[in-house]
């Protein structure tokens, strides 16, 4: 009977069996049959040590076996300064495409300072089990192996009069012109009261943080209203959200604001792209379940200044605040 296909590498206790085979003086076909190994698996572990199958010992040939699968050391672990800059832009919660195009923005004529998203993956996956391993990836957007079932359909209830996005000034659409913002609440856990306004502007991709107290439209509508109106009136033009019941005051906010509300089509977050991406972001700081009442003002700024100062891909690995004030890129280590 032909042997089942299983890994190659051979185990310690596999290893301890062949050691006792070869004392009573089994054939390599024979230890093969015992341990339901091809003979050639068996032959190439009896070779490990020498040329003969006497030079063969279990232990020396696992210690063996150790060394070489231990972690070589890679292009991150040669070059501290890299290394540096690596490591700060994983504890802003970057991603490793947006360390490695930030660094060659930053250093365009240093062929030194040149790193693949892919290393930086390797790097932080084979690095030894301890404290930093784990807190380096937990900086990671999704640090799980695989994604999370989606949630079922919620229904909303339908709003008053609501303006559609079918309805909005065609200058949103091309994102040429600044002050069209989208916004929605990202929510904690179920019995959690508060939550975590979101505003983010569609050009510049600059995020704005509203701590709301209670979920209901009045509480969320004047929050919104607040913190809209501490930005400069020419920024501030249009506002998309979804059709959620906490959006309801939107005729309120309109009034307070001067900002006309536009909404999605249900059940449509892709006409929301930019604020999606964005609330996927902020998952990495406040997780699904988490207790938002904890969450003081200060901890939301900080949160907002690292989302500000993350450079994105679509501004061609500028941050927001950069985009947003005009300012030039700024270098990672000071």
């Amino acid at each position: 009977m032909r042997p089942r296909r299983r890994d190659s590498r051979v185990t310690g206790a596999e290893r301890e069996h062949v050691s006792r085979l070869l004392g009573a003086g089994c054939s390599t076909r024979a230890m093969a049959r015992r341990l339901g190994r091809a003979p050639s698996t068996v032959s190439r572990e009896l070779r490990r040590l020498g040329p003969t199958r006497v030079t063969y010992w279990a232990g020396p040939a696992q210690a063996q076996t150790r060394a070489r699968w231990r972690r070589r050391p890679g292009r991150l672990d040669q070059d501290p300064r890299l290394q540096a800059a690596v490591l700060v832009g994983l504890r802003r919660r970057w991603s490793p495409e947006e360390i490695a195009r930030r660094v060659r923005a930053e250093y365009p004529d240093d062929v030194t300072m040149r790193v693949s998203h892919e290393t930086i993956y390797r790097y932080l996956y084979v690095l030894p089990r301890g404290e930093l391993k784990r807190e380096l990836l937990r900086c990671l957007r999704h640090p799980r192996r695989y994604r999370q079932r989606r949630g079922a359909t919620v229904t909303r209830r339908q709003l008053v009069e609501p303006r559609l996005i079918d309805h909005r000034p065609a200058e949103v659409e091309d994102r040429a012109i600044p002050g069209h913002w989208e916004g929605d609440l990202l929510l904690g856990a179920a019995r959690c009261p508060a939550a975590v306004g979101t505003l983010v502007e569609r050009t510049t991709r600059f995020t704005v943080l509203v701590p709301v107290a209670r979920r209901d439209a009045a509480t969320v509508g004047g929050a919104f209203a607040r913190r809209m109106r501490r930005i400069p009136t020419p920024l501030r033009k249009t506002l998309t959200t979804d059709q959620g019941s906490e959006f309801a005051g939107h005729r309120a906010l309109s009034a307070q604001t001067a900002v006309q509300v536009y909404f999605c089509h249900p059940h449509s977050p892709w006409e929301r792209g930019t604020n999606e991406n964005t609330n996927g972001l902020l998952r990495q700081c406040f997780p699904k379940g988490c207790d938002l009442t904890k969450v003081s003002a200060r901890q939301l700024r900080r949160v907002q200044d690292l989302l500000n100062t993350r450079p994105r891909k679509v501004l061609n690995w500028r941050t927001p605040r950069e985009a947003f004030y005009g300012l030039p890129i700024q270098p990672l280590l000071r």
